[in-house]
């Protein structure tokens, strides 16, 4: 596993830990206290836009999104890795143009000054993450390319 595997794995797991936590602080003060955590549900928000930006490199990575497998025991193996690099290129130019379009919303909100309501967090500062989290995503597209197609049912258990 490399550095920058563990580092995603470990945000990834960390932002689940803090949902968890602020999910039960918020329940136990709202049962016992009559109110609820301040900012708990923005919080909460912020934590799963890092799960699922962070999981997302991790996921494309190990090749363990939905994907239709079908008919790849009836194609050919050239045909399979044509698809291979063509899903790959594909998500990688999407996913590029994904980041550009984030990282560029990030800058009019950070030149806004938009902030979230409760705890008044800069909104930009977490979109520039996004952005920079869908060219990782990217990037793994693209070595996906050069290191050719996993063999179907590589990963299953």
């Amino acid at each position: 596993m490399s550095r920058v595997e563990r580092a995603l794995g470990l945000a990834v797991a960390g932002c689940m830990l803090a949902m968890m936590a602020i999910t039960v602080l918020d329940v136990v003060a709202r049962k016992l206290l009559g109110t609820s955590v301040r900012g708990g549900v923005e919080v909460i928000e912020l934590l799963m836009l890092g799960v699922v930006f962070a999981g997302l490199p991790l996921v494309s990575l190990k090749g363990e999104h939905i994907f239709f497998d079908m008919l790849d025991n009836l194609l050919p193996r050239g045909l399979l890795k044509l698809q291979s690099l063509i899903s790959n290129a594909v998500c990688a130019l999407l996913l590029a143009g994904a980041g550009i379009l984030v990282l560029q919303r990030a800058q009019r909100t950070i030149a806004l000054g938009d902030v979230t309501p409760a705890l008044a967090l800069g909104v930009g500062r977490f979109q520039l993450v996004i952005g920079l989290l869908l060219f990782t995503t990217a990037a793994v597209h693209l070595l996906l390319i050069v290191r050719g197609p996993t063999p179907p049912n590589a990963n299953a258990p």
